[in-house]
Protein backbone atom coordinates (compact mmCIF):
# COMPACT_ATOMS: atom_id res chain seq x y z
CA UNK A 1 0.00 0.00 0.00
CA UNK A 2 1.00 3.57 -0.38
CA UNK A 3 3.10 4.94 2.11
CA UNK A 4 3.58 1.48 3.61
CA UNK A 5 6.92 1.52 3.51
CA UNK A 6 8.01 0.26 -0.02
CA UNK A 7 10.75 2.66 -0.75
CA UNK A 8 12.59 1.52 2.46
CA UNK A 9 11.40 -2.08 1.28
CA UNK A 10 12.71 -1.60 -2.07
CA UNK A 11 16.32 -0.09 -0.57
CA UNK A 12 16.76 -3.27 1.55
CA UNK A 13 16.13 -5.36 -1.87
CA UNK A 14 19.02 -3.52 -3.70
CA UNK A 15 21.14 -3.77 -0.54
CA UNK A 16 20.56 -7.68 -0.73
CA UNK A 17 21.45 -7.56 -4.45
CA UNK A 18 18.41 -7.84 -5.96
CA UNK A 19 17.83 -6.05 -9.31
CA UNK A 20 14.98 -3.77 -8.41
CA UNK A 21 12.29 -2.24 -11.02
CA UNK A 22 9.65 0.04 -9.44
CA UNK A 23 5.97 0.48 -11.04
CA UNK A 24 6.43 -2.11 -13.77
CA UNK A 25 3.21 -2.15 -16.15
CA UNK A 26 1.59 -5.69 -15.01
CA UNK A 27 1.35 -7.04 -18.30
CA UNK A 28 5.13 -7.06 -18.88
CA UNK A 29 5.83 -8.69 -16.07
CA UNK A 30 5.82 -12.30 -17.74
CA UNK A 31 7.84 -10.92 -20.11
CA UNK A 32 10.56 -9.41 -18.22
CA UNK A 33 10.71 -12.27 -16.36
CA UNK A 34 11.31 -14.33 -19.58
CA UNK A 35 13.87 -11.92 -20.21
CA UNK A 36 15.55 -11.92 -16.51
CA UNK A 37 15.55 -15.61 -16.34
CA UNK A 38 18.30 -15.94 -19.23
CA UNK A 39 20.42 -12.80 -18.45
CA UNK A 40 23.08 -13.42 -15.41
CA UNK A 41 21.06 -11.44 -12.68
CA UNK A 42 20.52 -13.47 -9.61
CA UNK A 43 17.47 -12.22 -8.03
CA UNK A 44 14.91 -10.14 -8.79
CA UNK A 45 12.26 -7.63 -7.07
CA UNK A 46 9.50 -6.29 -8.69
CA UNK A 47 7.79 -3.05 -6.45
CA UNK A 48 3.95 -2.93 -7.90
CA UNK A 49 1.67 -0.30 -6.57
CA UNK A 50 -1.37 1.60 -6.93
CA UNK A 51 0.07 4.05 -9.60
CA UNK A 52 -0.83 1.90 -12.29
CA UNK A 53 -4.16 1.20 -11.67
CA UNK A 54 -5.54 1.08 -14.68
CA UNK A 55 -3.37 -2.12 -15.88
CA UNK A 56 -4.27 -3.83 -12.78
CA UNK A 57 -7.09 -6.09 -14.19
CA UNK A 58 -3.86 -7.96 -15.97
CA UNK A 59 -2.00 -8.47 -12.57
CA UNK A 60 -3.71 -11.34 -10.98
CA UNK A 61 -3.18 -13.28 -14.90
CA UNK A 62 0.46 -12.10 -15.18
CA UNK A 63 1.28 -13.58 -11.69
CA UNK A 64 -0.42 -16.84 -12.68
CA UNK A 65 1.36 -16.87 -15.42
CA UNK A 66 4.72 -16.80 -13.85
CA UNK A 67 5.37 -20.48 -12.53
CA UNK A 68 4.46 -21.71 -15.96
CA UNK A 69 7.76 -20.01 -17.36
CA UNK A 70 9.77 -21.79 -14.23
CA UNK A 71 9.47 -19.14 -12.09
CA UNK A 72 7.91 -19.13 -8.55
CA UNK A 73 6.84 -15.56 -7.24
CA UNK A 74 7.39 -14.04 -3.32
CA UNK A 75 4.49 -11.84 -3.07
CA UNK A 76 5.30 -9.41 0.02
CA UNK A 77 2.05 -7.01 1.00
CA UNK A 78 3.42 -3.62 2.76
CA UNK A 79 0.13 -2.27 4.84
CA UNK A 80 -0.32 -0.63 7.51
CA UNK A 81 -3.39 0.84 9.61
CA UNK A 82 -6.05 3.49 7.88
CA UNK A 83 -5.09 5.98 10.73
CA UNK A 84 -0.94 5.34 10.61
CA UNK A 85 -1.01 5.76 6.84
CA UNK A 86 -2.78 9.35 7.30
CA UNK A 87 -0.69 10.68 9.73
CA UNK A 88 2.38 9.61 7.56
CA UNK A 89 0.70 11.41 4.31
CA UNK A 90 0.41 14.17 6.34
CA UNK A 91 4.13 14.54 7.62
CA UNK A 92 5.26 13.88 4.11
CA UNK A 93 3.09 16.57 3.02
CA UNK A 94 2.37 14.13 0.16
CA UNK A 95 -0.76 13.35 -2.01
CA UNK A 96 -2.28 10.04 -2.29
CA UNK A 97 -2.55 8.92 -5.82
CA UNK A 98 -6.07 7.89 -4.99
CA UNK A 99 -7.32 10.88 -2.91
CA UNK A 100 -9.78 13.16 -4.81
CA UNK A 101 -10.08 16.78 -3.24
CA UNK A 102 -7.25 16.12 -0.67
CA UNK A 103 -9.36 13.06 1.19
CA UNK A 104 -6.48 10.76 2.17
CA UNK A 105 -8.63 8.51 4.25
CA UNK A 106 -10.78 8.14 1.02
CA UNK A 107 -8.09 7.32 -1.07
CA UNK A 108 -6.63 4.59 1.51
CA UNK A 109 -9.60 2.86 1.75
CA UNK A 110 -10.10 2.86 -2.23
CA UNK A 111 -6.88 1.48 -2.32
CA UNK A 112 -7.35 -1.32 0.02
CA UNK A 113 -10.54 -2.31 -1.61
CA UNK A 114 -8.99 -2.19 -5.47
CA UNK A 115 -5.74 -4.48 -3.29
CA UNK A 116 -7.95 -6.88 -1.20
CA UNK A 117 -7.32 -9.78 -4.41
CA UNK A 118 -3.20 -9.43 -4.25
CA UNK A 119 -3.39 -9.09 -0.31
CA UNK A 120 -5.10 -12.41 0.04
CA UNK A 121 -2.79 -14.18 -2.56
CA UNK A 122 0.36 -12.80 -0.64
CA UNK A 123 2.86 -15.29 1.16
CA UNK A 124 3.74 -12.45 3.62
CA UNK A 125 1.58 -10.12 4.72
CA UNK A 126 3.65 -7.51 6.50
CA UNK A 127 1.45 -4.59 8.72
CA UNK A 128 4.23 -1.82 9.48
CA UNK A 129 2.11 0.06 11.66
CA UNK A 130 4.32 -0.23 14.57
CA UNK A 131 7.48 -0.76 13.01
CA UNK A 132 10.05 2.25 12.77
CA UNK A 133 12.32 2.14 9.70
CA UNK A 134 15.30 0.18 11.56
CA UNK A 135 12.81 -2.72 12.62
CA UNK A 136 10.97 -2.92 8.53
CA UNK A 137 14.79 -2.84 7.69
CA UNK A 138 15.65 -5.82 9.68
CA UNK A 139 12.28 -7.52 8.89
CA UNK A 140 13.06 -7.88 5.82
CA UNK A 141 16.54 -8.22 5.87
CA UNK A 142 16.58 -11.29 8.16
CA UNK A 143 13.82 -12.94 6.21
CA UNK A 144 15.61 -12.44 2.33
CA UNK A 145 18.83 -12.77 3.19
CA UNK A 146 19.14 -16.11 2.19
CA UNK A 147 21.77 -17.26 4.76
CA UNK A 148 19.63 -20.51 5.46
CA UNK A 149 20.09 -23.60 4.46
CA UNK A 150 16.79 -24.64 2.27
CA UNK A 151 16.03 -27.51 4.28
CA UNK A 152 15.80 -25.77 7.34
CA UNK A 153 13.38 -22.85 8.77
CA UNK A 154 15.14 -20.05 10.32
CA UNK A 155 13.33 -18.02 13.14
CA UNK A 156 12.74 -14.05 14.14
CA UNK A 157 11.97 -14.13 17.78
CA UNK A 158 10.67 -11.40 19.25
CA UNK A 159 9.89 -10.43 23.42
CA UNK A 160 6.74 -8.15 23.56
CA UNK A 161 4.64 -6.05 26.29
CA UNK A 162 1.09 -6.57 26.37
CA UNK A 163 0.29 -3.58 27.71
CA UNK A 164 1.99 -1.61 24.72
CA UNK A 165 0.01 -3.59 22.09
CA UNK A 166 0.27 -6.95 20.34
CA UNK A 167 2.41 -7.20 17.28
CA UNK A 168 0.77 -7.85 14.28
CA UNK A 169 3.36 -9.20 11.69
CA UNK A 170 4.14 -12.66 14.27
CA UNK A 171 3.46 -15.96 13.09
CA UNK A 172 2.71 -17.12 16.87
CA UNK A 173 2.33 -15.92 19.74
CA UNK A 174 2.88 -17.30 23.13
CA UNK A 175 1.91 -15.94 26.35
CA UNK A 176 4.11 -15.89 29.05
CA UNK A 177 1.26 -14.11 31.87
CA UNK A 178 0.81 -17.41 33.53
CA UNK A 179 4.58 -17.68 35.19
CA UNK A 180 5.41 -15.24 38.69
CA UNK A 181 6.60 -12.03 37.99
CA UNK A 182 9.85 -10.80 38.91
CA UNK A 183 8.41 -7.52 38.29
CA UNK A 184 7.11 -7.47 42.36
CA UNK A 185 10.79 -9.33 43.66
CA UNK A 186 12.45 -5.95 45.23
CA UNK A 187 16.29 -7.01 43.88
CA UNK A 188 14.50 -8.39 40.57
CA UNK A 189 12.31 -5.83 39.32
CA UNK A 190 15.76 -3.23 38.35
CA UNK A 191 16.42 -6.03 36.05
CA UNK A 192 15.37 -7.65 32.94
CA UNK A 193 14.69 -11.20 31.79
CA UNK A 194 18.31 -11.08 30.06
CA UNK A 195 20.05 -10.68 33.29
CA UNK A 196 21.13 -14.43 34.95
CA UNK A 197 19.09 -13.71 38.47
CA UNK A 198 15.82 -13.14 36.70
CA UNK A 199 16.35 -16.16 34.11
CA UNK A 200 17.70 -18.35 36.98
CA UNK A 201 14.12 -17.63 38.82
CA UNK A 202 11.84 -17.85 36.61
CA UNK A 203 13.58 -21.21 35.36
CA UNK A 204 13.43 -22.65 39.12
CA UNK A 205 9.79 -22.80 38.58
CA UNK A 206 8.62 -26.51 37.38
CA UNK A 207 5.82 -24.52 34.72
CA UNK A 208 8.51 -22.60 33.36
CA UNK A 209 10.70 -25.24 32.74
CA UNK A 210 7.80 -27.46 31.01
CA UNK A 211 6.41 -24.55 28.99
CA UNK A 212 9.93 -24.41 28.02
CA UNK A 213 9.93 -27.94 26.98
CA UNK A 214 6.79 -28.00 25.37
CA UNK A 215 7.61 -24.83 23.10
CA UNK A 216 10.71 -26.79 21.72
CA UNK A 217 8.88 -29.84 21.52
CA UNK A 218 5.91 -28.10 19.02
CA UNK A 219 8.69 -26.13 17.29
CA UNK A 220 10.67 -29.53 16.21
CA UNK A 221 7.50 -30.74 15.37
CA UNK A 222 6.16 -27.54 13.46
CA UNK A 223 9.28 -26.58 11.55
CA UNK A 224 10.31 -29.36 9.35
CA UNK A 225 6.41 -29.05 8.85
CA UNK A 226 6.47 -25.66 7.18
CA UNK A 227 9.81 -26.49 5.26
CA UNK A 228 7.75 -29.51 3.59
CA UNK A 229 5.31 -26.68 2.68
CA UNK A 230 7.76 -24.14 1.38
CA UNK A 231 7.40 -21.66 4.65
CA UNK A 232 10.83 -21.28 5.64
CA UNK A 233 10.61 -18.37 7.79
CA UNK A 234 8.80 -18.16 11.32
CA UNK A 235 8.10 -15.45 13.39
CA UNK A 236 7.81 -16.64 17.38
CA UNK A 237 6.25 -13.92 19.66
CA UNK A 238 6.52 -14.31 23.33
CA UNK A 239 4.39 -11.46 25.97
CA UNK A 240 3.97 -10.43 28.91
CA UNK A 241 2.58 -7.67 30.50
CA UNK A 242 5.52 -5.66 29.81
CA UNK A 243 7.72 -6.71 28.31
CA UNK A 244 10.57 -6.51 30.53
CA UNK A 245 10.79 -9.85 32.19
CA UNK A 246 9.02 -12.98 31.86
CA UNK A 247 8.45 -12.89 27.62
CA UNK A 248 12.26 -11.26 27.49
CA UNK A 249 13.89 -14.31 29.32
CA UNK A 250 11.24 -16.75 27.86
CA UNK A 251 12.47 -15.56 24.48
CA UNK A 252 15.80 -15.62 24.81
CA UNK A 253 15.84 -19.44 26.09
CA UNK A 254 13.67 -20.35 23.44
CA UNK A 255 16.19 -19.04 21.12
CA UNK A 256 18.93 -20.30 22.61
CA UNK A 257 17.96 -23.78 22.19
CA UNK A 258 16.93 -23.59 18.74
CA UNK A 259 20.23 -21.59 17.93
CA UNK A 260 21.98 -24.64 19.33
CA UNK A 261 20.23 -26.95 17.38
CA UNK A 262 21.55 -25.04 14.10
CA UNK A 263 18.73 -22.61 13.32
CA UNK A 264 19.33 -19.26 12.02
CA UNK A 265 17.39 -17.38 14.64
CA UNK A 266 17.55 -13.38 15.19
CA UNK A 267 15.97 -11.89 18.41
CA UNK A 268 14.13 -8.80 19.08
CA UNK A 269 13.26 -7.61 22.85
CA UNK A 270 10.65 -4.69 21.37
CA UNK A 271 9.73 -3.05 24.84
CA UNK A 272 12.74 -4.26 27.27
CA UNK A 273 13.66 -0.23 27.38
CA UNK A 274 9.99 0.63 27.40
CA UNK A 275 8.89 -0.72 30.62
CA UNK A 276 9.57 1.20 33.84
CA UNK A 277 10.47 -0.45 37.03
CA UNK A 278 9.50 0.48 40.49
CA UNK A 279 10.51 -1.60 43.27
CA UNK A 280 7.62 -2.48 45.04
CA UNK A 281 6.91 -1.16 48.26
Amino acid sequence: MSGAGKSLAMKCFEDLGYFCVDNLPPALIPKFAQLFGSSSVARLALVIDIRGREFFPELQGAISELPRLGFEPFILYLEAADEVLVRRYSETRRQHPLASNGRVLHGIQEERRLLKGLRNRADWNLDTSRLSAHRLRTAILHRFSGSESPDQASLHVVSFGFKYGVPTDVDMILDCRFLPNPYYIPELNPLSGLDEPVRDYLLAREAAREFLARILELLDFLLPNFVREHKRHLTLAFGCTGGRHRSTAMAAAVAQALQEKGHPISVEHRDIRRSETHPPS
